[in-house]
């Protein structure tokens, strides 16, 4: 934390993502670094109680009877002057920290890292500019809501972002996870749901090397659908192109073919899934590993229910664009702070025995705790180890087993007739 502390407090950062030149350049109470923590803080209700909140605490931190004090009109001022991707870039740096010199700490799937991409409908503020800028779609109740795509690469074994993008309604999930490899590396292996295979999308991971797991429809191939049919348990394959596909815009042609492994699972409901994977090794990858492997990229589906229903992401704090992306990378951003202490708690609670259940930190509370504390944390220049004490002490205090084996049933049709409910029952507000 130290190492971000010193990049939010640094005058590289302000050079690097002001928006124009001549910002910042007068000293003001208000400063780049004040109101980037400030955006930090979860900032989930009325702006006017969260700068009061805000400025009592400074007051506490700082240990003075006067503090710095900013109106809701100089605060969006100030962040208009600031570019979103600030927040990539700390996110990024807080990445290269946990993964540089800590490989006793990072969780790997035989030697993997491994990752998911997924995609999901961020709601948005009903504005003529968002509208415009991207897309509406129309809910379960047929109402037109203002909506952009987000989609996120996710290191579903230790819990971090290590890339989001959000962006117009038309731009497709395809489109946004090829740009998320060049954040994947070698010995990579990416998990995909079954709106993502096409020749085209498999080409491109095999071309960088990068390995991938996919969820297909039995209809995907007539190569697919000849292995379906089979009954065995995992083929070797070659797949081409399809016939519609426009050569002269792409880098292959009709006889260009990428060879890869099917594999068939069979679920506790009878049903048959086929997986393609760039493993063909089925000595080191027995068939028998594919099910639960897949079934491990549920982890991406619950980071998603974090941000949306914990971090609450979709209550954002502006209007425009530049708002929006600024608090999307944020919350992002806190979400990989809280996973930062958290998994070192839940590692050490795995290595404790003699209890019933296995414990972890309830995720919900995690976020509660730690809004406020992030003011502490990036701004105090002595206590940022109390700080971190304290939250894993709360943290430790608010733990919730985990019960291996409990299935509920879906229900599908749940929400088509009627809103959502705004706050669950299993869940109140915490931030």
């Amino acid at each position: 934390m130290s190492i971000l502390q010193a990049e939010i407090c640094g005058k590289e950062i302000v050079q690097k993502f002001k928006v124009s030149v001549n910002d910042f350049t007068r000293k003001r109470k208000q400063s780049f670094s004040n109101t980037i923590i400030f955006m930090l803080n979860i900032l989930r209700k009325s702006l006017a109680l969260e700068i009061e909140n805000f400025t009592s605490h400074l007051k506490t931190i700082l240990k003075t009877g006067t503090c710095l004090s900013f109106t809701k009109s100089a605060f969006v001022q100030c962040r208009k002057k600031i570019q979103p991707d600030v927040f990539k870039y700390l996110n990024q740096r807080l990445i290269e920290e946990f993964y540089t010199d800590n490989e006793a700490s990072v969780k790997l799937w035989k030697g993997y890292r491994l990752l998911s991409v997924d995609g999901s409908c961020i709601t948005l503020p009903d504005t003529k500019e968002l509208a415009k800028e991207y897309g509406c779609a129309k809910n379960q109740t047929a109402k037109e809501v203002v909506q952009a795509r987000a989609s996120v690469l996710y290191d579903v074994l230790n819990r971090y972002v290590l890339d989001a993008e959000l962006s117009a309604l038309s731009t497709g999930e395809k489109i946004l996870a090829l740009k998320h490899l060049q954040h994947a590396r070698y010995n990579d292996l990416i998990i995909y749901d079954r709106g993502y295979p096409s020749f085209d999308f498999i080409y491109e991971h095999n071309k960088t090397g990068i390995d991938f797991l996919i969820r297909v429809k039995k209809d995907f191939s007539n190569v697919v659908q000849a292995f379906s049919q089979s009954g065995i348990s995992s083929r070797i394959v070659k797949i081409y192109p399809c016939k519609n596909t426009k050569f002269p815009e792409t880098e292959y042609d009709k006889n260009t073919f990428v060879e890869l492994r099917l594999v068939r699972v069979e679920l506790s409901s009878n049903e048959t899934e086929i997986l393609m994977t760039s493993l063909k090794d089925d000595v080191q990858f027995p068939d028998t590993v594919f099910k639960k492997l897949y079934g491990l990229r549920w982890g991406i589906e619950t980071l998603y229910n974090e941000l949306k229903n914990k971090l609450k992401l979709e209550y954002f704090s502006g209007y425009s664009k530049q708002t929006i992306l600024q608090d999307f990378y944020a919350t992002v951003f806190v979400s990989n702070i809280k996973s930062l202490i958290v998994g070192e708690i839940n590692d050490e609670l795995r290595e404790k025995t003699g209890k019933k259940y296995e414990y972890k930190v309830n995720s919900n509370l995690s976020y509660g705790f730690l809004k406020d504390r992030i003011i502490s944390m990036f701004f105090s220049k002595t206590e940022t180890d109390t700080i971190y004490t304290e939250l894993r002490n709360l943290f430790e205090k608010h733990l919730i087993p985990i019960r291996p084996g409990r299935k509920y049933v879906r229900n599908k049709n749940k929400y088509k007739y009627r809103p959502k409910p705004k706050v669950p029952k299993n869940m109140k507000d915490t931030v």
